[in-house]
């Protein structure tokens, strides 16, 4: 053994001075040792992972490991290292890991995992993956719940030979939750983009809001709040959150839905809010156990809702803070999202939940633009419909889009009737050498008329009832393309002109 150990520092002292590595050959000669007790013993340093080779031709040329003992490490990364011997007892642990683990090394060092019952790791999947270890290292995902929260390690495990030549494992685990959190706030964000966009109008928006928030914010209590411009007050439209909803109806006296509050004075003092201080993410503490500061939840309700009543509330659901940001878009506020978090617990989705309010209020905006072209539009039609005078509407595609009343009652032909242009001139014009004189002129004045210019024109018209009728039209080409169709009927006594 004196003679092995001797030969051993001689042959990595030789192989200090040579780092582009020595043959056995070479080495035999320097040492005067037989190739054969050369070669034993580099297989013996190479287990132990003091020398290294790599072929040359048909040589093997041996140089010193450039390997960083593990030992140098443990106490300098951020992951969690334990290292497991051949019976597969932990017989490392760094430091991190004993302060992650919040456990100490006399309660970990000398048990298998299964045994020292060790977040994480000890979990059937760990466990699975670690007993199947053979030559290759492994790499898996595992996800481990604390206190209600999910949390995500990628666990390496990596064969390990020691310095006596005995095998065992290694076992690095990162935490990668942050990671996994950032991946699925983004597919969040992306999922909940095309759901904005096919949300049907007559679905509730502010309680998909309310629910989606949740979703990402499951300990929270909250709700959604619309908010009038011309009125000057917000409505709560949407509440959600576990019972939150059930225990305010009970504490209110009433369905806190549909709420009103006005704000005549919140952009004076003392409140003193402006458009901008919605815009992000406010956090306001209205419960302290240790005496510090709080913000009214009174205040907060602008003073409608009574004081015992916002005491109450905070007591029943143990709310600690209370965030709030506006809907806006555009220097338009269209509501308010008001966030509970119970005792000990902080918004830590902070940007998440921005997002998805920019989101929320982008839909908003499209929806209430939308509301008020359809009112519009629908003002335009009751106007059209009380006017005395047959009208009509025609796409730049020949399809009539509008009939007014007066324009059935003249003629007899609903929209059901004359879907295109082709039929209204085959039901009106059943005659076909005086329908081709009518299409011939029409095209003609559509293509010479100016957008917006009158173009009169008299024509012979069969009814619905098969009565004919000289009628005036009047088209005129709107900006769109549209048509735009006045009629007029004439006395029996005047002719008609083409």
């Amino acid at each position: 053994m004196p003679l092995e150990k001797d030969l051993a520092q001689r042959i990595l002292k030789i192989l200090k001075f040579h780092p582009r590595g020595v043959t056995i050959t070479d080495l035999s000669r320097k040492t005067g040792v037989t190739r054969d007790l050369v070669s034993r013993q580099l297989d013996l340093l190479e287990v132990s992972g003091k020398v290294e080779h790599r072929i040359i031709g048909n040589a093997k040329v041996y140089y010193t490991a450039q390997r960083v003992p593990l030992s140098a490490f443990l106490c300098f990364t951020k992951n969690l290292i334990l290292v497991l011997d051949n019976d597969q007892r932990i017989v490392q642990v760094n430091d991190q890991c004993i302060k992650t683990l919040n456990r100490t090394k006399e309660e970990i060092v000398g048990k298998t995992p299964d045994e020292a019952n060790i977040p994480v790791v000890s979990t059937p999947e760990a466990l699975s993956v670690i007993k199947s270890l053979e030559r290759e290292q492994v790499i898996t995902d595992l996800r481990y719940q604390d206190n209600g929260r999910d949390l995500f390690f990628q666990m390496q495990v990596i064969p390990t030979t020691f310095d006596d030549g005995e095998k065992g494992c290694t076992l690095v685990l990162e935490d990668i939750t942050e990671r996994k959190k950032y991946v699925r706030d983004m597919e969040f964000l992306a999922r909940t983009a095309m759901e904005l966009v096919d949300l049907p109008l007559e679905n509730n928006i502010y309680q998909y809001i309310a629910e989606r928030i949740i979703e990402i914010v499951p300990k929270a209590h909250m709700y959604v709040q619309s908010y009038d411009e011309v009125c000057n007050q917000f409505s709560i439209r949407a509440i959600a959150g576990p019972e939150f909803h059930e225990g305010l109806i009970a504490l209110l006296g009433r369905d806190p839905n549909g709420m009103v509050f006005p704000t005549a004075t919140i952009f004076e003092a003392p409140f003193e809010e402006s458009l901008g201080s919605f815009f992000k993410t406010r956090e306001f503490v209205v419960r302290s156990e240790s005496g510090g500061e709080t913000v009214s939840f009174y205040d907060l309700c602008f003073r409608q809702i009574p004081q015992e009543i916002c005491d109450a509330i905070l007591e029943r659901f143990d709310i600690e803070r209370f965030y709030c940001t506006g809907l806006i878009w555009e220097n338009h506020l269209f509501g308010l999202v008001g966030i509970f978090m119970p005792k000990g617990e902080v918004l830590d989705s902070h940007q998440t939940v921005e997002s998805f309010i920019r989101q929320a209020s982008i839909a908003l905006a499209q929806r209430m633009t939308a509301d008020r072209l359809r009112r519009s539009e629908q003002r335009f039609r009751e106007v059209m419909d009380l006017s005395p005078g047959a009208m009509s509407i025609v796409d730049s595609e020949g399809r009539y889009t509008y009939l007014n009343r007066a324009f059935t009652d003249l003629f007899g032909y609903t929209l059901a009737d004359i879907p295109t242009g082709r039929a209204w001139f085959d039901r009106a014009f059943p005659d076909a050498g005086y329908r081709k004189e009518v299409i011939n002129t029409w095209k003609t004045d559509l293509v010479q008329a100016a957008a917006g210019q009158v173009r009169p024109r008299m024509y012979r018209v069969q009814c619905r009832n098969g009565e004919q009728k000289t009628i005036q039209f009047q088209p005129a080409t709107l900006r769109d393309r549209n048509q735009y169709i006045t009629y007029n009927e004439l006395a029996p006594d005047r002719k008609t002109s083409q």
